[in-house]
């Protein structure tokens, strides 16, 4: 995303909010709290993904695991540790800079990095249901479930929203 595509989002914030009678203010102010919201959401899976994921090291189980179990087990947190920073941030710097005036930067940073974060959880949940699938079915059905694990995360928060977002701007 540019910054002159952050420039015209944000006219075109300036005109949405003059269409539905509110302020520019109040526009971003609605606008973080509907950021904030939809990272609470997000970050419950976070925590109970990361939950699981540290539970499972300290199994018997886990002990005798292989040396690509305990790397995608590794890969599975570090990409959780990544979701979890990226997510929460918006929400620390709300914290910290909503007094300062510093809404756009909020919003506008702030959703990058949400975007960021979610492919960081997708890959996570998607390493995550790979590594079950290795160690109860084998290398085959790992593979198999992480690209349908893939393909559901790249549809369903990608493609879907990328074709109706075009749609829109066709209308």
């Amino acid at each position: 995303m540019t910054d002159a595509g952050d420039r015209e989002r944000v006219a075109g914030s300036e005109e949405d909010a003059e269409s539905t009678g509110e302020t520019r203010n109040q526009k971003l102010q609605r606008n973080i709290g509907e950021l904030l919201q939809e990272l609470r959401v997000a970050q419950a899976g976070v925590q109970i993904l990361f939950g699981f994921l540290l539970a499972v090291v300290f199994t018997d189980r886990f002990r005798d695991a292989s040396g690509l179990e305990k790397g995608l087990h590794l890969c599975a947190v570090l990409l959780t540790v990544a979701a979890t920073a990226l997510l929460t941030a918006p929400a620390a710097w709300h914290r910290v800079l909503f007094r300062a005036g510093r809404r756009d930067e909020i919003l506008r940073v702030g959703n990058r990095f949400v975007l960021v974060g979610l492919g960081c959880l997708a890959a996570a949940i998607t390493v995550t249901v790979a590594l079950i699938a290795e160690v109860v079915y084998g290398l085959v059905a790992m593979v198999g479930v992480a690209v349908l694990a893939l393909l559901l995360f790249g549809v369903l928060w990608g493609l879907i929203p990328y074709r109706m977002r075009q749609g829109q701007e066709r209308d």
